[in-house]
């Protein structure tokens, strides 16, 4: 599973117009700001006249804070704070967001055997990926303690009326590996809503692209070259009405008496991945939805993550790095999205 070093965090900054250097009826314009511990960036091109640089503004203010009242780990009043303070097992009332992303979580991680688990957040915290690192790696007694309020089966959710439930009491949830992918998708639909075409949403990493870029043409985006390297491309996909992701092993970790450790933990094997995988990327319609998907298919490793994503179909790419060498294998559906 992904680590929670993404700090869910979301700072409101509003812009004018001019911060962007774009005016009122510029062909393509800009939005960036710090959000999630990370930033977005928000283009849009060929805006109807009935839609103003601040209508958009306003929308991604609206839409980040209400991710961040539903779902931050870092402000006590949001929901999934409030749940996992809460020692009890009954129904724990829950925004229609928040239901969704957890029921949502829950499907992948029945897909994937456990591989994605939103209960995971201990372990990690345990393997020095949390506010602290210990001096230590955990002992197989202090895994097994942790192991009774971690796992997807303890989780409970239901729709009507929306809600989360325990099974044990010290389970907590940790949605940063989901929530992100939800926001853009939610912003995507609130940009339809407004009439807006074409546009492109990246939050951390979470892209989705619908109709065309200001050249007329679809979304051009990078993969990331999955290295500790500067940032450089490793390819390119092209995007209209679809989204794009990646889950990698790069960046992320320390090393201990010699061995690597992975910010990316099994909840499987309750332990850091241990693979040649450097990066999976993962396309598809829903952002939300590839969001969860990268990670499962992550954890899983690059032979039994390309088995599992051919088998459901998901548009799926693995990146494996041996002896500092990089290749690569796609699935049939990724590679209608290689940029030509």
């Amino acid at each position: 599973m992904r680590s929670t070093n993404r700090v869910f965090h979301v700072l409101l900054i509003s812009f004018l117009a001019i911060a962007y250097g774009c005016s009122a009826r510029d062909p393509e314009w800009t939005f960036s700001a710090p959000t999630m511990g990370t930033t977005y960036t928000v283009k849009v091109v060929e805006a109807p006249r009935s839609v103003t640089v601040h209508t958009v503004q306003r929308t991604i203010d609206e839409v980040l804070n209400l991710i961040d009242v539903s779902m931050s780990q870092y402000r006590s009043d949001s929901e999934v704070s409030r749940f996992n303070a809460a020692r009890s097992t009954a129904w724990f009332p829950v925004s229609d967001d928040l239901a969704r992303v957890v029921k949502k979580s829950q499907e992948v991680a029945a897909q994937s055997n456990g591989a994605f688990d939103i209960t995971v957040g201990p372990l990690v915290n345990a393997w020095g990926f949390g506010s602290q690192r210990p001096d230590h790696s955990p002992s197989s007694s202090e895994l097994q303690a942790i192991s009774a309020y971690v796992g997807f089966q303890k989780l409970e959710v239901r729709a009507e009326p929306a809600a989360i439930r325990k099974q044990n009491a010290e389970l907590q949830i940790d949605v940063n590996g989901i929530a992100p992918g939800y926001a853009v998708d939610v912003l995507a639909a609130k940009f339809a809503h407004l009439g807006l075409k074409n546009f492109v949403i990246d939050i951390g990493g979470e892209v989705a692209a619908r109709g065309h870029n200001a050249a007329g043409q679809p979304w051009r985006i990078a993969i990331e070259r999955p290295t500790d390297q500067p940032a450089a491309p490793f390819g390119f996909v092209a995007l209209q009405d679809a989204g794009v992701t990646t889950s990698g092993e790069y960046r992320h970790y320390y090393i201990k008496d010699g061995r690597r450790y992975s910010h990316t933990v099994d909840p499987r094997t309750f332990a850091p991945v241990q693979h040649d995988l450097a990066a999976v990327v993962v396309a598809g319609a829903s952002t939300m939805d590839i969001d969860a998907w990268a990670t499962a298919l992550n954890v899983l490793g690059a032979d039994a993550g390309f088995a599992l994503a051919r088998d459901r179909g998901i548009a799926a790419m693995f990146v494996r790095e041996r002896n500092g060498k990089l290749s690569s294998t796609m699935t049939q559906q990724f590679r209608a999205y290689v940029a030509k």
